[in-house]
């Protein structure tokens, strides 16, 4: 279970990866084109044209300012998000109880029988108690979100203006090596507020994550303009401050709220069923009827 866990997150960022890079190509004259630039991404690209040249802000300000507005716009997405896996995580402590020693059988199984007898019954107990194999995490507020996350990421990358550009004295058409350090340190403070409150267990599978993020943005914002690396320094600052409403707001209300749930609701592992996979007696003595029968048509 915790395998197929590492195996959704590895998958949702490898998903979250070919969205950014693939989802928008270029023409023959190196000009983005496709589904999501025209709805998403051409609309970005000239509000960014707008507050920069129209309003005279500059193409620095103009990135931050679109980048917050688009955040602002899918942080209901994003808060609803957090509260489904918040739910989840508390439910999970909760049943931490009757849901460890079960999780401890499975680990110290000798055999099969009896690994596959523990799993039943944790996948029986978290079904009687609504607690969800993946912890909460959704697909669908996930998938909304990322065609806005890569038009932004485009937009800053391909609006006319914006490489002959400079904000704070940086290049923006060339890369930052202050704003990608800016950037990862961003993401390695989100990825550790997001352990706040969590058990060992539980911060052992998310510390690959932890190094993971910091490490692919650090990477993405050496080969990218520095135009792209301040939306994601931008979108790092909005990431600490949705998650720190997260761990502040969100989770205490929720704790109470799982508590009041479970407060008439005795707390016991529930029996699955486990099937039967051992032959009987009949079956045993039939197979070797068979095995002698074979060998003696062979040795003929």
């Amino acid at each position: 279970m915790k395998q197929s866990k590492r195996l959704y997150l590895s998958g949702l960022s490898l998903a979250t990866l070919l969205l950014l890079s693939g989802c928008v190509s270029t023409d023959s004259n190196g000009n983005p084109t496709g589904l999501v630039w025209n709805l998403l991404g051409q609309p970005m690209s000239n509000l960014i044209t707008f507050f920069a040249e129209n309003q005279g802000l500059g193409f620095g300000l103009a990135i931050i300012i679109v980048t917050i507005l688009v955040r602002l716009v899918i942080l209901p997405l994003g808060i609803y998000q957090s509260k489904k896996a918040a739910y989840q995580s508390e439910k999970m402590n909760y049943l931490k109880p009757i849901l460890a020693p079960i999780q401890e059988r499975m680990r110290n199984a000798s055999s099969q029988e009896e690994q596959l007898a523990a799993q039943q019954e944790l996948m029986a107990t978290q079904k009687e108690y609504g607690v969800s194999i993946l912890g909460g995490m959704g697909c669908l507020p996930l998938l909304i979100q990322m065609p806005f996350f890569s038009a932004i990421y485009f937009a800053a990358r391909h609006t006319p203006g914006i490489s002959e550009a400079s904000f704070l004295g940086i290049d923006l058409g060339s890369s930052s090596l202050v704003l990608t350090a800016v950037a990862a340190i961003l993401y390695y403070f989100q990825s550790l507020l997001m352990m706040v409150g969590m058990d060992e267990e539980q911060k052992k599978q998310m510390r690959a994550m932890m190094y993971m993020n910091p490490l692919m943005i650090g990477y993405f914002s050496m080969v990218s303009p520095a135009g792209v690396t301040l939306y994601w320094v931008v979108g790092g600052i909005f990431g600490l401050l949705q998650q720190a409403i997260t761990n502040f707001i969100i989770k205490p209300k929720i704790r109470q709220q799982v508590e009041e749930e479970m407060k008439n609701k005795p707390l016991k592992p529930v029996q699955g069923k486990v099937k039967d996979v051992t032959p009987s007696a009949a079956q045993s003595i039939e197979n070797k009827k068979q095995n002698r029968n074979a060998g003696k048509q062979r040795s003929r």
